[in-house]
């Protein structure tokens, strides 16, 4: 989606919007299979949620609204996914026990981590305070770190394989106006690619997928002057919630990707070879005259 073709970047497809779009997946692919989700109820994380749903999983997730995670419930059921939710917050690490076993007493299995949760504020650097510096490392490096350390102890403990993967960011780049979500996303992945390595040999995969900007409501949370960036890339276009899903069950699947482990996908639109992103807007001192 080009910025000026009509389509909103704020706004998500809807769900039976996201049950109709085609994939590139065998319908049965994850048939009996059990996957956690954080952060369902969102753009990125709902699509997750349905493809995922679509191809035959028994779909956990969590969140800390209730309200929208009981709507995202029932939206699922009426297109004949099985799903279960837990409030909780991910930043409780005893709560992450809690839901990784949760996610298993259905089913007594659990096949994939998804740690699709996060969030940031752009903020230039000088202005952060130290609970906000906190609250977005917390948010996506320790509740990543809590979630694939309670997944592995549980697959490492019934001597079954697992796969984990994160969303996070394209990473290696300046992110100026977002520093905090820049240390985090990078942190994360080489978290990532350590833990892919130890956990090699108890048959656990762990990898990433880097997105770029994708239509969704999300985008709200950046001021006007941040829009130009939005289609700064190779491809000069937005990306799609699907797009990102699709990623996750390739990456997620031991017979679509066994043999991939400690990987970076990026699903940007070759952001990460060309483009940048100006969360507050471009300053003057950086705009060069053609």
């Amino acid at each position: 989606m080009k910025l000026e073709d009509n389509s909103d970047p704020y706004k998500s497809p809807s769900d039976a919007e996201l049950f109709l779009t085609p994939h590139a997946f065998a319908d049965k692919l994850y048939e009996g299979q059990t996957v956690l989700v954080t952060g369902g109820a969102g753009g990125i994380g709902r699509a997750i949620c349905m493809l995922l749903g679509r191809l035959g999983a028994r779909v956990v997730t969590c969140g800390r609204d209730a309200e929208k995670l009981d709507k995202l419930k029932v939206s699922l059921r009426e297109h004949g996914i099985n799903c279960r939710s837990m409030v909780m917050n991910l930043r409780d690490p005893d709560a992450v026990t809690a839901l990784i076993e949760f996610a298993r007493s259905e089913s007594g299995r659990l096949d994939l981590v998804c740690n699709n949760a996060g969030g940031q504020f752009p903020k230039a650097a000088v202005e952060i305070t130290p609970k906000g510096w906190a609250a977005v490392l917390e948010t996506n490096l320790y509740s990543q770190w809590y979630m694939m350390q309670a997944a592995a102890n549980s697959w490492i403990r019934d001597e079954v394989a697992g796969s984990i993967v994160n969303i996070g960011t394209v990473t290696g780049k300046a992110s100026a106006g977002l520093p905090h979500t820049a240390a985090a996303r990078a942190g994360a992945v080489g978290l990532a690619t350590s833990l892919s390595v130890e956990w090699a040999p108890h048959s656990i995969r762990v990898n990433t997928v880097a997105v770029g900007v994708v239509r969704s409501p999300g985008l709200v949370n950046y001021p006007p002057e941040a829009r130009p960036s939005f289609d700064h890339n190779a491809q000069r276009r937005l990306g799609e919630v699907h797009d990102v899903a699709q990623a996750v069950a390739f990456l997620g699947s031991p017979v679509a990707s066994g043999y991939v482990t400690g990987d970076v996908v990026n699903v940007a639109g070759g952001e990460q070879a060309w483009g940048e992103y100006w969360a507050l807007g471009k300053p003057d001192f950086f705009k060069v005259e053609e």
